[in-house]
């Protein structure tokens, strides 16, 4: 008999699992959600800048593995993810946060300014052993962003969160602060079906709202595309804009290199909706 080969396990993304949590009462907590390569961290990194210069205290959340947010924000990636300093590993048991930093501590000490008063929260970023490397980090994400609605200061603040593509971190529990979901779609199939399970998963046990966005279309018949593949409306449209792809290639973020690009306006009509949601829900 031919020995059965045994497959070798890939290091583990996601180091620690999460139940669904229900939405806390913040009062515009917003998480960025859509298929891999739909323009969630232009988007994302960009609203957290328009909302920083309408008077907000802003803070971004980078819990995607890739690179992209700090890009979008108009910073440098950290080399080390700066949640390490406040995790601690315990003699028995897994990496945690440690037990006398709260969600405002590591706001205040363990993120990266970014320009227009934006502070950035990053899990931290996977490399060929994965997110390994990093466990401290990402298991002290995850003990601040399940307790943030506790920080009583932090309700003053508008949080944008970026996640990682597709429905499954959202289902693991790693953006429980967001009310307001940002679903991005481009006019592709996989993009709607992606669009529609992350709506599904936000609408229901996370008891959220969405708004849908039409990303990357080239006019009228490609929303409408979006809106077919859907089954539902969407809120408003992202232009395919070359200023994206120009400030990527002069490492800008798009809102410093373009100010008055479509893509910029675009997302400045989504923070109206956005606010427009918030008085609705008050």
């Amino acid at each position: 008999m031919s020995p059965v080969a045994v497959p070798v396990p890939k290091p583990a993304l996601w180091p620690v699992d999460m139940p669904l949590q229900p939405r806390p009462r913040g009062p515009l907590w917003i998480g960025v959600a859509g298929k891999g390569g739909a323009g969630k961290s232009v988007l994302c990194g960009t609203l957290a800048r328009v909302l920083g210069r309408r008077g907000y205290h802003v803070l971004a959340i980078d819990s995607d593995p890739m690179p992209g947010l700090a890009h979008s924000l108009g910073v440098e990636e950290p080399d080390t993810p700066l949640l390490m300093g406040a995790a601690e590993k315990p003699a028995q048991g897994p990496w945690r946060l440690k037990s006398c930093i709260g969600p405002m501590t590591v706001v205040r000490r363990y993120t990266t300014p970014a320009p227009d008063g934006v502070r950035m929260l990053q899990l931290g970023k996977a490399g060929k052993d994965g997110l390994n490397p990093v466990n401290g980090s990402v298991n002290a994400f995850l003990g601040t962003v399940r307790r943030m609605h506790e920080a009583r200061s932090l309700h003053d603040w508008a949080v944008v969160g970026d996640l990682p593509a597709g429905p499954r971190q959202l289902a693991a529990g790693f953006s429980p602060y967001a009310r307001i979901y940002v679903v991005v779609v481009e006019p592709t199939s996989q993009s709607a079906m992606t669009g529609r399970r992350v709506a599904r998963i936000a609408r229901g046990p996370l008891g959220a709202d969405v708004i849908f966005v039409a990303s990357k279309v080239g006019g009228a018949d490609e929303r409408r595309r979006v809106e077919r593949l859907l089954g539902e409306s969407v809120e408003l449209e992202i232009p395919a804009d070359e200023a994206v792809r120009d400030a990527e290639r002069r490492r800008l973020a798009v809102i410093d290199a373009a100010p008055e690009a479509p893509v910029v306006r675009a997302v400045e009509g989504l923070a109206d909706v956005i606010e427009q949601r918030r008085m609705e829900s008050s």
